[in-house]
């Protein structure tokens, strides 16, 4: 039986940003333990949008450090050949007048007051930067100018690089089978492949974190909910250098950006499809859902009316009951630290959440305050539910 300091459970891009930031404080006999292959899961199917935009304030700071990190991203590892795949193309979101108008507006201040660089703009400005889309209907409308979108799996392949050479050991193809207790305490994990033992290991097991519950009877509020992409294509092309837009006004709150340069990627940031257990393949994906998509797509964009499909796929989300990760100890076992939940923004949260997740395992007054983020809150009722309602928009 090997020793460790520290145990990470998962290598998507939670997990490989919590491994880099543990070697980075100077904890590097630590051990990695993937199912798949490093950034295969659901890490793999994210739409990789980056922005600070959030109407939780909590995950608005979590998102700023974060974009501190992939805005340079191989300076931050010391690797000149770690990349992001940012491109870096703003983002606008719009509300027209009803429910989601204040909440936009409290959001946009709320952003400003952090120092992030926001501009409100009429339809004609925002017409300048997405020609292609139509905002008559707008009552207000932001551009986050330092936004975009990037690549999760080069982001996720990136952290576990530069983990491994500080020295961190990466086994991929291992299940989890069971956490170790001695005492109440963690004591280290039994897998396919042989049990390991560490007095802290770190859970950042996505759609699986379930099995938390299995191993330690502590309730573990998560429950994979599969979500549908489509890539468009029209005669007018979506290019890299127009915005992500978010569109609050139309019933499934879509999110758009250029995918390849020419077609649209578009999905809904609503409620997806709650799965009976954890499954990480492929689903299927309606005729009436392309439809119904295709329909709000040429409300907002016309000349995407006759629109092909290219391309489609699914992901899935680990989704909590307010729409907001778990992170940090559970101090019913001691040496047990959890990131879960993040509920389709994971990816925009990721080297935040890497490097304070690290610093609560290594017992570190961590940088940003992740109290709010608790376990307990489920609990006693101080939730962190988005304004905008259920979605991944929080």
């Amino acid at each position: 039986m090997q020793s460790y300091d520290a145990i990470v459970i998962g290598a998507g891009v939670i997990g490989s940003s919590v491994a880099c930031h543990l070697a980075r404080q100077g904890c590097t006999n630590v051990l990695v333990l993937e199912r798949m292959q490093i950034g295969t899961g659901t890490t793999s199917q994210s739409s990789g949008i980056l922005r600070t935009h959030y109407s939780v304030i909590e995950n608005v700071r979590l998102a700023q450090a974060s974009w501190q990190v992939f805005n340079d991203f191989a300076a931050y590892l010391g690797d000149e050949e770690a990349s992001a795949g940012m491109v870096k193309c703003g983002y606008l979101i719009a509300a027209p007048d009803g429910p989601r108008l204040s909440p936009l507006r409290a959001s946009l201040e709320a952003q400003q007051a952090q120092g992030i660089e926001v501009r409100l703009l009429d339809a004609k400005e925002a017409q300048s930067l997405l020609p292609i889309a139509r905002f008559d209907d707008a009552a207000l409308i932001g551009y986050e100018p330092e936004a975009g979108f990037a690549d999760a799996y080069l982001v996720a392949t990136g952290f576990a690089r530069a983990a491994r050479r500080l020295g961190v050991r990466i086994l991929e193809g291992v299940g989890v089978e069971r956490l170790l207790l001695d005492g109440g305490k963690v004591a280290g994990v039994e897998t396919s492949r042989g049990t390991f033992l560490a007095g802290t290991v770190i859970s950042t097991q996505n759609i699986w974190a379930t099995e938390i519950e299995r191993w330690t009877g502590i309730a573990s509020p998560v429950v994979p909910e599969r979500h549908a992409v489509l890539a468009l294509e029209a005669a007018s092309p979506y290019t890299f250098q127009m915005p992500v837009y978010k569109d609050l006004g139309s019933p499934g709150m879509l999110y758009c950006r250029s995918y390849g340069g020419r077609q649209m990627l578009v999905s809904e940031g609503t409620v997806g499809e709650t799965l009976s257990s954890p499954d990480n393949e492929q689903g299927d994906i309606s005729m009436n859902y392309m439809v119904e998509v295709g329909a709000q797509v040429a409300e907002r964009f016309p000349t995407y009316a006759d629109a092909g499909i290219a391309s489609s796929w699914t992901g899935v989300y680990d989704v909590t009951p307010d729409w907001n990760p778990v992170l940090g100890c559970l101090p019913e076992v001691p040496g047990l630290v959890v990131g879960y939940g993040f509920s389709g923004h994971g990816f925009k949260l990721a080297p935040a959440v890497g490097r304070v997740l690290a610093q609560a395992a290594l017992g570190i007054e961590t940088e940003i305050d992740i109290a709010p983020y608790s376990l307990e809150r489920f609990r006693n009722g101080a939730l962190l539910t988005g304004k905008y309602g259920l979605g991944a928009v929080s």
